[in-house]
């Protein structure tokens, strides 16, 4: 293992005693937030110092079966303690390594899900229904909750744009590799010669910031708008100007929201938007500024960018960023989303690992 490796080991086994030390403290539950802080921190650091603590030990056994190898009687015995401690040493290194990884912060996060109908004209909107209807059964799935912020209702069904809230542990985790471009090809019901049609919609998945607070919004950069709602979700409130849009100057992102109860509460979900946006938006130029030769298997998670083709005929879905295809398009857009989950996060942790390598 790397010397820089065991040096970061060892100062996290230190920072683990100290945070035992702090958590024995007297008063320490005083402040409730900074004891959670310390709480989390602990329970993240703990796995990582346990092993750690095992490679150490195992290193000890492996050098005092070395010292045994000069007495004959004790030898054959040594040389196998050697060898199976040697193979140990192996998998306790590749299960720090992973330990290592750098948690996403964003993980256990909230998220704002928002998805845009694009080509395709109204098959690209019913599509865009379908893609909702897909994750609000896996919310369901995952026992989260789901809160539509806005939608605005195609004529012919599904939505030209839709944007809800997901509450859940480690929703963010979850569904941060569905940002980006949905292609699908299929057959229309208004399609008399029965020719397959392709259409797209993009999703962007953004993490829910802490409070408004945490992304510095001048009031005077932005423009509040009051409308009449319209379609299926405002029809309670169709006859006030309930339905509030903002815009940033700054950034030019506009964000409406008119399916809460009233004008404060469409104001606060619009707010809420707009800054989740934001801090995806400073996030993303951050990380333009970053060169890197290694790309990242999963993609950038721009929308613009095509991430996966539903193929209805075929009855395959097929994700580009990985060249996973799956024979399972009826099970997965019921919300059975796990066997395309689990491979994008299994191969991202992968490209992380070998980043770490190369450093």
């Amino acid at each position: 293992m790397k010397a820089s490796t065991l040096q970061k080991l060892a100062n996290l086994s230190e920072r683990l005693d100290e945070l035992s030390g702090l958590m024995a403290s007297e008063g320490i539950t005083d402040d409730m937030d900074n004891y959670l802080k310390i709480t989390r921190e602990h329970a993240d650091i703990t796995p990582i110092v346990e092993q750690y603590k095992t490679y150490i030990q195992t290193e000890a056994d492996i050098k005092e079966a070395e010292s045994m190898l000069s007495d004959p009687e004790m030898k054959e015995f040594a040389q196998e303690e050697i060898s199976a401690g040697k193979e140990r040493l192996e998998e306790i290194e590749e299960e720090l390594q992973t330990l290592l990884i750098p948690k996403d912060p964003n993980d256990d996060k909230n998220i704002i899900l928002e998805i845009r109908a694009g080509t395709g004209g109204d098959e690209s909107a019913l599509f865009a229904g379908d893609l909702f209807r897909m994750y609000s059964r896996y919310v369901e799935r995952q026992r989260w909750k789901l809160e539509i912020l806005s939608a605005n209702e195609s004529d012919v069904g599904g939505y030209k744009e839709i944007i809800a809230k997901i509450e859940g542990q480690g929703a963010y985790s979850k569904l941060k590799f569905e940002s980006g471009g949905h292609r699908v090809q299929r057959v229309p019901d208004t399609e008399t010669q029965g020719r397959i049609h392709t259409s797209a919609c993009t999703v962007a998945v953004l993490p829910e910031v802490d409070e408004v607070a945490d992304v510095t919004i001048n009031p005077a950069d932005i423009r509040i708008d009051t409308f009449r709602a319209s379609g299926a979700g405002g029809q309670h409130i169709n006859k006030t100007d309930s339905a509030v849009r903002i815009t940033h100057a700054p950034t030019g992102i506009v964000v409406e929201c008119q399916d809460g109860r009233s004008q404060h509460a469409n104001k606060a979900q619009a707010m809420m938007v707009l800054a989740a946006r934001i801090k995806q938006k400073e996030e993303d130029e951050q990380h333009a500024k970053i060169s890197s030769e290694r790309r990242d298997l999963i993609g950038s998670g721009d929308r613009s960018q095509r991430i996966r083709t539903y193929n209805y005929p075929q009855g395959r879905i097929t994700d580009h960023r990985i060249n996973l295809t799956l024979y399972k398009i009826d099970a997965i857009t019921e919300g059975d989303l796990d066997e395309l989950i689990n491979p994008l996060s299994t191969e991202h942790q992968a490209d992380l690992l070998a980043s770490m390598g190369e450093e």
